[in-house]
């Protein structure tokens, strides 16, 4: 799908291309070397309600936290934003098993006061380098607080445990999460 092409005939080129499957499967063709997210998913951290979701929108920028919000490059425009973390997390397998290869988290402050748009405060460059990096099975949660990398922590063990215990002692120390054993 080209994320580009508005029917503008006059355009030429490729654009951006997010494609399903494996665009590396020799054929050489148009999509080679495309970017693929069939294995990458979006969660939301809120450490203020003390929850974690997948939101899939985020994908495209377009998470429910994320509507209606007109976003600046400088954390002083939203002086008392209300924080959430952006972390893409990506799913690989290794011996037949899944796990959490990549979890990458980028800050977000959204202003608390509900208006038809609301100022909001991300660091674009950030989100895409983090993408990557996730997509590269890099751990960078070490920008979160505490409190977020616990929830993160529950939420990636509560979805899937096999997948919380096939993953790196890596991600378990960079999520501060104990065994009760």
């Amino acid at each position: 799908m080209d994320l580009f092409d508005k029917g503008d005939k006059k355009r030429k080129g490729g654009g951006f291309n997010i494609l399903s499957g494996d665009s590396t499967d020799g054929h050489g063709g148009y999509g080679v070397g495309a970017l693929s997210l069939d294995n990458m998913s979006p969660i939301i951290v809120d450490p203020e309600g003390n929850d974690a979701y997948v939101d899939m929108g985020a994908l495209h920028a377009r998470s429910e936290v994320e509507k209606r919000v007109k976003f600046s490059q400088h954390k002083e425009d939203v002086p008392d934003g209300r924080l959430y973390w952006m972390v893409w997390v990506t799913v690989d397998h290794k011996e037949g098993k899944p796990f959490y290869t990549g979890v990458t988290a980028c800050e977000m402050l959204i202003e608390r006061e509900e208006k038809r748009i609301r100022k909001g405060y991300k660091s674009m460059p950030e989100h895409v380098n983090n993408m990557d990096k996730s997509l590269k099975g890099r751990i960078v949660v070490d920008n979160m607080d505490n409190k977020s990398k616990k929830i993160l922590g529950a939420f990636l063990k509560g979805f899937n445990e096999e997948m919380w215990e096939n993953s790196s002692e890596k991600l378990h120390q960079a999520l501060e999460i104990k065994d009760e054993s």
